[in-house]
């Protein structure tokens, strides 16, 4: 199910998901913007709350740059919601519960967990263009770094 990894020229795969409000969200909402996409394994954990939390708080010098975040999990809506609500996120979090996106994104994939395989997400982030080009790509990220990688990258861009 996992794709080919991307890398900055190509195409962003298009997604159509509900949010943590149960609002659908696609790719063509964001056209003129650029938008950070990061991809995490399961809300309310340590690692995507760590994740989660430098974004929220990278959200103005983001936002500065022409940039939306917004974060897709295979986690319901209603468990979107509460993390959100939780960590005072102020951005977009998107259910992807049969990880289909992730998979075009490449960032599903066979994990071994305490010795048994299961189908899961690989943290990942990309930063897509106005016009839904990758603009660079993050696989295998730390949670801690996904807001600097994309704030240097934005930096250099020009």
């Amino acid at each position: 199910m996992s794709g080919a990894e991307l890398k900055g020229g190509d195409k962003a795969p298009t997604f159509d998901l509900l949010d943590q409000d149960g609002i659908r969200r696609s790719l063509a909402d964001y056209v003129g913007k650029k938008i950070l996409l990061y991809f995490y394994p399961k809300a309310s954990t340590p690692g995507c709350t760590t994740q989660a939390c430098s974004l929220r708080d990278a959200f103005a010098e983001l936002q500065a740059m022409n940039v939306v975040v917004v974060g897709v999990s295979p986690d319901q809506p209603d468990a979107l919601k509460k993390f959100a609500e939780e960590q005072s996120l102020n951005f977009v979090l998107l259910s992807d519960p049969e990880k289909k996106v992730a998979g075009s994104y490449g960032v599903a994939e066979n994990k071994a967990v305490f010795g048994l395989i299961s189908f899961g997400i690989t943290r990942s982030s990309f930063l897509i263009s106005e016009d839904g080009k990758i603009i660079d790509a993050w696989y295998k990220v730390k949670p801690d770094q996904t807001a600097p990688l994309a704030i240097e990258c934005l930096k250099n861009l020009k």
